[in-house]
């Protein structure tokens, strides 16, 4: 069994494998490289198995996306540590030991992630994982180095190890026990915050999920959907509330789920202002499939809930980051 397993999850990406596996190949000595792959029809598969031998190759029979395709590749991989790693990304020297020595030194550490710079501006920070991830009190995601559109330059501010809420799938490391004690990521979600949803189980396990700033990654982002993707705003709007609704008690449901649709409708006018209507469209398309999905979403709430009933509540900032954001014109998380 390898102690750590890096797995690319691939779909229609030959050239984002042809520039950026030879850097994963470099940097991760003693770590097994897989490829899996989600029924592509590009040439990636002839590209794998003629320039990279060395890699391992798992070829699944359709495109599961994110959540699917990993769940059913890290059933065929054994290692202690999983390494999820977008196909757009470029590793460093050193990259896997800061992370992997944080995972020995302390077993209650479920995850960690590096920091995730951009790839075109190295300077700064990118935009799917920053600096750490954290969530608000209406479940809000936004990370350390960006918050919605604002990107900080990277001046040896995160350079700290500190937990956080959330790792970013694009670059996470994770116990494999930890990975399958829910069953993986739920594949409801098919991509964008599964990786949320997985840590905050984690945190009602009472397992610690954390930052790591002597690890440093170059992401390109936005490989498959760009940010501003129909489609991505749909899963994003979609799965933030299934988020919230699996989560969230109760009581907190009464009257924080009405202000979580309320500032949805907000970013639909903005959209429409933006000139960007196929976007307000998606996230009407969004609130209709949420709704169709409650009753599904209610017994994986229950389940979690019942099993697991109690998370660390102060790993959620107080606050809201809309209102920050944009009333009191906070950029940055202090």
């Amino acid at each position: 069994m390898s102690r750590t397993a890096i797995v690319i999850l691939n779909y229609n990406g030959e050239k984002l494998l042809s520039q950026f596996l030879p850097s994963v190949l470099e940097h991760s000595t003693g770590a097994e490289i897989i490829v899996a792959d989600n029924a592509s029809t590009d040439q990636s598969i002839s590209l794998l198995k003629e320039s990279f031998p060395q890699v391992r190759l798992i070829q699944l029979d359709k495109n599961y996306g994110f959540c699917g395709g990993y769940n059913r590749a890290f059933q065929q991989v054994q290692a202690d540590y999983f390494v999820l790693l977008n196909s757009d990304v470029e590793v460093t020297a050193n990259w896997l030991t800061p992370m992997t020595q944080l995972l020995d030194a302390n077993p209650l550490i479920a995850s960690v992630q590096p920091k995730i710079l951009s790839f075109h501006q190295r300077g700064n920070f990118e935009h799917a994982g920053a600096g750490g991830g954290f969530i608000d009190s209406l479940g809000f995601p936004f990370c350390r180095g960006r918050i919605f559109d604002h990107i900080e330059e990277d001046i040896g501010q995160y350079n700290d190890e500190v937990p956080v809420f959330w790792t970013s799938g694009a670059c996470m490391m994770i116990r494999s026990k930890a990975y399958f004690t829910f069953g993986g990521f739920d594949e409801d979600f098919f991509a964008h915050m599964e990786e949320i949803d997985l840590c905050w189980k984690l945190h009602r396990t009472n397992q610690s999920v954390y930052y790591c700033g002597k690890s440093t990654v170059y992401h390109v982002g936005a490989g498959t959907l760009g940010y501003g993707n129909p489609r991505k705003v749909f899963l994003n709007f979609r799965n933030g509330l299934s988020l919230v609704f699996k989560h969230f008690t109760p009581g907190e449901m009464l009257y924080k789920l009405p202000l979580r649709l309320s500032l949805d409708w907000l970013a639909a006018v903005f959209f429409i202002l933006k000139g960007q209507p196929a976007n307000c469209l998606a996230v009407l398309r969004a609130h209709i499939a949420f709704v169709k999905s409650i009753s599904n979403s209610r017994q994986k709430r229950s389940a979690v809930q019942h099993q697991y009933p109690v998370y660390q509540r102060n790993t959620i900032k107080r606050g809201l980051i809309v209102f920050d954001y944009y009333i009191r014109g906070k950029k940055k998380l202090t």
